[in-house]
């Protein structure tokens, strides 16, 4: 009897073939789906991936257990609609600080407390899970389909990022390529929204901490900045749709009782507020000297333009113009053209990312 290959002169699997050929759709065949995907609108969308990142005491665990208290009572978010779901809470820091925030959460919201003990749809898991080796993210997987009876988390929080990684280096694409298939498979086996508490770089700029693999992957990227008592969590990075959204509480302190030497206990919940007065970026350097180069170049060359993409009665002037008053205040003190184009562009972008100028089409204008 002949023997049938598996494979085509080419290597490729027949099997393969024919789930490539039958994926093949025509133009006219593709239709949008409007079906909203949500689990907390605008925030986060069921089956996705996200990671919430900030400083060191930032209160990012506190956002996420807030976000979870809510998605398990099936409660809206601060205005934000969710899906209910039950959700899993890994928290593999571990300790009696989680146990204490969980405590807190009951005593201040008692209608959510509620809600969640009837749905029974909160799980918290106080243990170690490494998401860089290839067996616990599906022994996970079997232990939630054991304990949950079959049913499917909606949510599924690893806290923190960095414990959660074994003997991984969260600065190693490698690595963090192994996390990131680790919470793919947790995704694919429950349709579950993944979301990772993790940390930001020593240069807040550049989002959380490690490999730029993390990035690209995530659905929703939500920082966590303290501005005095406020916290804002702003949406970063959304996927399918605008980012910018954002969020300010604070932390309300909610007192549990005495220790054994009679010294209150006490954690936080989350508390919203209004958002702290927008300060002015803090412009120094040869970006200073750049915006100065912009305001006499405004003031002698400055235009009002036309069309849409330009703001109606400001005045604008072009990146020729700018950059050749930057070499008169001396931006760069190189004489090489190289080393002043190089200078210039510097500057510009820094202005740009601190939203403090904009420039469409080669023309230049100050942010309101």
């Amino acid at each position: 009897m002949k023997t049938v290959p598996s494979t085509t002169p080419f290597g490729v699997h027949p099997n393969r073939r024919d789930v490539f050929r039958q994926a093949l759709r025509d133009f006219d065949d593709i239709r949008a789906d409007l079906t909203s995907r949500y689990l907390v609108k605008r925030w986060l969308d069921t089956g996705a991936f996200s990671v919430i990142y900030g400083e060191s005491n930032v209160g990012k665990t506190f956002l996420a257990l807030d976000m979870a208290f809510h998605i398990a009572a099936g409660v809206a978010w601060h205005g934000a609609r969710v899906r209910q779901g039950i959700v899993v809470y890994l928290a593999a820091e571990g300790g009696r600080g989680i146990d204490l925030r969980v405590e807190a959460f009951k005593r201040q919201k008692p209608e959510l407390r509620q809600r969640i003990s009837d749905a029974n749809s909160f799980r918290l898991i106080k243990v170690t899970v490494d998401l860089c080796a290839p067996g616990d993210a599906p022994a996970l997987v079997d232990a939630m389909a054991v304990r949950l009876g079959g049913i499917k988390p909606a949510l599924i929080v690893v806290d923190t990022l960095a414990r959660s990684m074994g003997a991984g280096d969260e600065n190693t694409a490698k690595d963090m390529g192994a996390l990131i298939r680790n919470i793919d498979h947790l995704r694919a086996e429950t349709g579950a929204h993944v979301m990772v508490i993790h940390h930001s770089g020593k240069d807040t700029s550049k989002g959380a901490r490690g490999s730029g693999s993390l990035r690209g992957a995530v659905d929703h990227e939500i920082e966590l900045t303290r501005d005095g008592m406020v916290i804002t969590a702003e949406n970063k990075k959304e996927r399918e749709g605008p980012s910018g959204l954002c969020f300010s509480y604070t932390l309300h302190a909610v007192p549990l009782g005495e220790d054994e030497d009679g010294d209150e206990v006490s954690s936080c919940v989350v508390e919203p507020t209004d958002a702290p007065a927008r300060r002015a970026p803090r412009i120094k350097g040869q970006a200073k000297i750049a915006l100065d180069a912009f305001g006499d170049a405004l003031a002698e060359h400055g235009e009002v333009k036309g069309g849409d993409i330009f703001p109606a009665g400001v005045q604008c002037v072009s990146l020729d113009v700018w950059r050749q008053f930057c070499e008169r205040h001396s931006l760069s003190s190189s004489e090489n053209p190289t080393s002043q184009r190089t200078a210039f562009h510097k500057a510009k972008t820094t202005l740009q990312e601190k939203g403090v100028i904009c420039i469409v089409d080669g023309f230049a204008w100050r942010a309101e």
